[in-house]
């Protein structure tokens, strides 16, 4: 089985749920107590954050990503996840810097939107993820629409991860304001709902949905299982 790098602490939050469930589906699939073989290269949050909120610096957050890459790489990982739906962003400019592959969050996702036959998808995520063209661009190459909210339910969106999810903060307010929001994308033509930030999905079940809804950590993991046993 391939050894998987995990790109976490964006947060540590998802970062939990990712080592869970990726070792749950290994179990699954192999029996036992089997588990896979994986390293986690942890980013410092708040440098992150510091970078890309507080000074706007894009090439100083890219820098962390691309460090954390290059030491999962010496520590024998053969591809990449990152626990953290904007933080594929900057993918395509750290690829070419590693030896080993990175598997797309929206790869795997797009795939299984595919496979459900849906045509017309909400995106909700941080705003870099929701107002960023690395989602709409993957799922338009697999003939799938995106929409986004209108403000200024993207501000609540993108604030609730930030203030509460982040923080390992899941309150029935928010719950129910998501699920309002995920309305109103369906009123505009939403057949389904990508969670896209790795936090979401401890937040709403797939039953309090009221479309057919895709967490992208657990896609995510699911594909990382595929690809470490291929």
């Amino acid at each position: 089985m391939k050894k998987i790098g995990i790109i976490g602490g964006l947060s540590w939050v998802s970062t939990a749920d990712y080592y869970k469930l990726l070792n749950e589906e290994t179990q699954a699939r192999l029996g036992g107590v089997a588990s896979p073989p994986l390293v986690i290269e942890s980013v410092n949050r708040q440098q992150y954050v510091d970078a890309v909120i507080g000074r706007g610096d894009e090439a100083a957050a890219c820098r962390q990503i691309l460090e954390a890459a290059q030491a999962l790489e010496r520590a024998g990982a053969a591809f990449i996840v990152i626990s953290c739906n904007d933080v594929h962003r900057f993918v395509p400019e750290i690829q070419p810097e590693i030896g080993i592959p990175f598997l797309h969050i929206a790869d795997a996702t797009g795939a299984a939107i595919e496979r459900m036959g849906l045509k017309t998808v909400g995106l909700l995520g941080v705003r870099k993820t929701m107002e960023g063209d690395f989602y709409p661009d993957i799922l338009a190459g697999r003939g799938i629409a995106t929409l986004v909210p209108d403000e200024p339910d993207r501000t609540t969106v993108h604030d609730k991860i930030y203030d509460e999810l982040v923080m390992n903060v899941f309150t029935d307010a928010t719950r129910a304001a998501y699920v309002r929001i995920i309305e109103r994308l369906g009123e505009r033509g939403a057949e389904g709902v990508v969670l896209g930030c790795t936090e979401i999905p401890l937040l709403l079940t797939p039953e309090q949905i009221p479309m057919p809804s895709f967490s992208t950590t657990e896609l995510h993991c699911r594909a990382a299982i595929d690809m470490a046993l291929s």
